[in-house]
């Protein structure tokens, strides 16, 4: 609903930029109109102008045509004149009468001729009056008339541009029109989704309410029923629980330190770097030690600068010390971190050591002031140097407090309250930030200083190398204090937070408490490790999925596999009958074959007897060797083993005679024997093939069935499925309607409402304009009149 308010405010804004646009546009038709009629009216006036000045033309064309005729007249009365006087001078005898007469009429000419001049003096001062009039007006209706005309093409210029803009402003907001109905369909449709969606996290948070609130009960029925008591209530008694082992505060502590570590190498180097340089310097500069002696003040302070690893190495050494000392298995703390407190004695060492290098640095800046050649300038930078030394080391100062500080909870738990802790650390972040912002200080004035020093005329190019590289000591100083800085300040929250404390208490953490701790920790790892087993290897997905399909598809379904392990018992039952009966039938053999042993032994003694002398001589008459009583053993063995083959194989007895003088009878009795029982133990295959031929099948249709069955249940559910999807697409697509036809109407009636606004809008103008053209003409005619 938020998304449809703000269409309409867009649309609502762009109807009104609509009609002031359609306002503008009639107001500059209308002053389009009023020019055209001004321009109309100055023509007229034009028009009479000229033809005023034609008709003064031809005036003075008159005029001058008069003036012409009376320059006759005058010459032709002067030359009577002059001959009335030459007939004067002849006959000056005539009468006094005709002379007077002439007089008289001379008089009446001569006034004649005055009033004649004076007149077309007149006139020609008029005539050139009037006609300088006549060019000022023209000059200026022609002026005018440019101005005029230039402005009615600078208002067609304009009308035509805001017609075209007009169009512009019609299409464009014809396009933002159906974009933004677009929109306010896609709109509604989230909006409904929306809806849908508020419904079902409703019904979620119900059921999670409910869940929870039963949990809850159920929880502290637990609780009142089994915990006959909390020691959690109480603060005294909470404290002496052994918190959890937190290995992720261990490895964000592990990370913090690494990082910390490879900032305070950064800075042991920036540091010795400093003062091995400081050191040279004082050498080479005011006295170069190679030419003359230095001041015993210098030997003592290059002495201590030459002692700086001695103070500036354990630093690192001690908080790489600090670093191997955090690990997974260990329990990371104020009160357990036990190297911090070699750290902080370093520290303190070595922020001594600037103590008492102090005022050698203080007083070498002096010596430099003093030099012959050192200007107003330099000397102003040495003294702000001064300032900065100062400024560094009082920052060092409160570093090494504020480190003692921190290191005092693994000498003495209740030395500082937890409240305490991070107010330190907050303030050490901001010391060390003033560190920052003095080293900085003193790296821009030690560049002023360098730039100043390369304009005197005793450099040498050994200080310049010595400050060169003392400059770039600075400024990785410099860069490295900004990197702790800023480190610290983003890992403020991470040095303030206890990671280790009893829950639901914000008590310190103990030294007892926390081996108590590792000890768990151990235990709890050898028992997961004891309890550790090789997992057996597992089935790729797809393989599960067809041996399911096979299980549930092929014939190894439990009745059939009860089928088979009783037909196969059965079976094994009949194979017990049959092989007791063929271990009767081999031991009979046996018999049989000891019989014909001693039948053989005894013709052969006889046959002995009948051809005369011992058989032991007929034997070795013979050549053969004597009877060896190991050699009928084996004999009869071996025909033991003979016919216990031959009578081992189930279902199939194939005897062979073991004497070849056996009778006819027994030999065909045997071969008889022989055929049925190979003919019986084909029979045996066969119904054992046909029978799992009949199980296989017979589960094969169950499992069809089954399948059949779950089939069909999940077409009908399917179907329903459908047909509600349906009534809700049906559903949606109702209220879609709806809501389009009632947007729909709204905007009809909202751009019908503007539209009749804008005409009443434009009507007030018109009158407006209207009045206001009229109070012109009348003030006008007023004026004329």
């Amino acid at each position: 609903m938020a998304n449809v308010t703000d269409l309409q405010t867009k649309y609502s804004k762009l109807a009104q930029e609509y009609s002031k646009l359609r306002a503008q546009n009639q107001v500059l038709k209308k002053a389009v109109v009023d020019e055209q009629a001004n321009s109309a009216t100055l023509k007229e006036q034009l028009k009479q102008r000229d033809q005023s000045l034609r008709r003064q033309e031809q005036e003075m064309d008159s005029l001058s045509f008069r003036n012409q005729q009376l320059a006759k007249r005058v010459e032709l009365l002067q030359e009577e004149l002059t001959a009335s006087e030459t007939k004067g001078k002849k006959g000056k005898s005539k009468a006094d009468s005709p002379s007077q007469h002439g007089l008289q009429t001379q008089s009446v000419f001569n006034e004649d001729l005055q009033k004649k001049i004076e007149e077309n003096e007149r006139l020609h001062i008029q005539f050139y009056e009037a006609d300088e009039q006549h060019r000022k007006k023209e000059a200026e209706l022609k002026a005018r008339l440019e101005e005029l005309e230039k402005g009615a093409e600078q208002h067609q210029t304009a009308v035509d541009g805001l017609a075209k803009k007009y169009v512009e402003t019609i299409e464009r907001l014809q396009g933002d029109k159906a974009r933004l109905e677009v929109k306010a369909e896609s709109l509604e449709r989230e909006a409904k989704e929306c809806r849908v969606r508020t419904e079902e996290c409703q019904q979620q948070l119900r059921r999670c309410q409910s869940e929870l609130h039963r949990q809850m009960k159920q929880s502290s029925s637990v609780i009142q029923e089994k915990v006959p008591f909390n020691d959690t209530k109480f603060s005294d008694y909470n404290s002496l629980n052994v918190p959890a082992h937190n290995r992720r505060h261990q490895l964000k502590a592990r990370d913090v330190a690494s990082q910390a570590l490879s900032f305070i190498q950064d800075l042991v180097a920036a540091l010795l770097n400093f003062h091995s340089y400081t050191e040279q310097r004082i050498h080479i500069y005011p006295l170069d030690s190679s030419i003359e002696p230095i001041s015993p003040l210098n030997q003592k302070f290059s002495q201590y600068l030459h002692e700086n690893a001695v103070y500036v190495r354990p630093l690192e050494d001690s908080f790489v010390q600090l670093y191997q000392s955090i690990t997974e298995d260990t329990v990371t703390a104020l009160e357990t971190v036990v190297k911090l407190r070699d750290f902080a004695v370093n520290f303190s060492s070595y922020a001594h050591f600037l103590l008492k290098i102090l005022p050698y640095q203080l007083k070498s800046l002096e010596e430099e002031c003093e030099a012959p050649l050192c200007t107003a300038a330099l000397t102003a930078k040495n003294q702000e140097l001064q300032s900065d030394v100062k400024k560094v080391t009082s920052v060092f100062e409160k570093l090494q407090n504020y480190i003692n500080l921190l290191a005092l909870p693994c000498v003495r738990q209740d030395a500082m309250p937890q409240t305490s802790i991070s107010a330190v650390f907050t303030q050490l972040a901001a010391c060390l930030h003033s560190l920052h912002d003095s080293v900085k200080e003193m790296s821009k004035h030690y560049n002023q200083k360098a730039s100043l020093e390369q304009e005197l005329p005793t450099i040498t190019q050994k200080l310049c190398t010595t400050t060169e590289c003392l400059l770039g000591s600075l400024c990785s100083l410099t860069s490295s204090t900004g990197k702790i800085a800023t480190f610290f300040s983003n890992n403020l929250d991470f040095f303030t937070s206890s990671g280790y404390s009893p829950r639901g208490s914000a008590v310190t953490l103990n030294p007892l408490q926390a081996e108590s701790m590792l000890a768990n920790k151990k235990r709890a790892a050898a028992y997961m490790q004891a309890l550790k087993r090789p997992r057996a290897p597992s089935v790729p997905y797809r393989e599960a999925l067809s041996n399911r399909r096979i299980l549930t598809s092929s014939t190894e379904s439990r009745e059939g596999l009860t089928q088979q392990v009783q037909q196969s018992l059965e079976k094994i039952a009949r194979l017990e009958q049959e092989k007791e009966h063929w271990l009767l039938e081999a031991q009979l053999g046996k018999v049989r074959l000891e019989k014909e042993n001693q039948r053989i032994a005894e013709l052969e003694a006889q046959l002995a007897a009948a051809l005369g002398g011992s058989p032991d001589s007929q034997r070795a008459a013979a050549g053969a060797p004597p009877p060896n009583h190991e050699d009928a053993e084996t004999e009869q063995h071996a025909a033991g083993q003979q016919t216990t083959q031959s009578t081992s194989l189930v279902g199939m007895l194939c005897t062979t005679p073991a004497v070849e003088d056996v009778g006819d009878e027994e030999s065909r009795e045997q071969l008889i024997k022989s055929h049925y029982m190979s003919r019986v133990g084909e029979l045996t295959t066969q119904l054992q093939i046909s029978d799992s031929k009949a199980v296989h099948f017979h589960s094969e249709c169950r499992a069809l069935a089954k399948r059949l069955t779950i089939a069909e249940k999940a077409r009908e559910t399917l179907s329903e499925e459908i047909k509600v999807a349906n009534q809700k697409i049906s559903h949606l697509q109702d209220e879609l309607t709806t809501t389009k036809r009632s947007y729909e109407d709204q905007l009809s009636m909202m751009s019908d409402h503007l539209c009749s606004m804008n005409e009443t809008l434009s009507k007030q103008r018109e009158e407006i304009d209207t009045l206001k053209l009229g109070s012109k003409v009348n003030t006008k005619k007023n004026k004329g009149r």
